[in-house]
């Protein structure tokens, strides 16, 4: 049998890091998108 060494004391989890910056990133996002959907609007017309 052969086990990998639990010598670690803590895997970083890459999600796990990623959940605090969400209520952040996502209203940028959604700010984003909504600039430039109307410059496409604007642009079009």
């Amino acid at each position: 049998m052969s086990h990998q060494p639990q010598n670690q004391a803590h895997s970083v989890d890459p999600i796990e890091s990623l959940v605090h910056s969400i209520p952040v990133v996502i209203p940028v996002l959604g700010g984003l998108m909504m600039f430039l959907l109307a410059f496409i609007a604007i642009s079009m017309g």
